[in-house]
């Protein structure tokens, strides 16, 4: 392995642990089980881009609200 990938290799560690990209992560995974459930409900695949909206509109911001308060007791 060259010292180059390695260097990346690190940023990469660095960036996975950070507390932005856990979040990302975790709100990404929100979204992605709404597709799910708003997809079996439709009878088709809604998309992500529909999803996402729909999530954003009707649930992050008490999802949001819940991680925070979770994450200060």
């Amino acid at each position: 392995m060259s010292s180059n990938s390695s260097k990346h290799g690190g940023e990469n560690d660095l960036v996975k642990n950070s507390s932005l990209y856990r979040e990302f992560q975790a709100e990404r995974e929100e979204i992605l089980k709404h597709k799910w459930i708003e997809s079996e409900k439709a009878g088709y695949d809604i998309g992500f881009e529909h999803a996402l909206t729909d999530w954003i509109v009707k649930h992050r911001a008490k999802w949001r609200k819940n991680r925070q308060a979770a994450g200060s007791s």
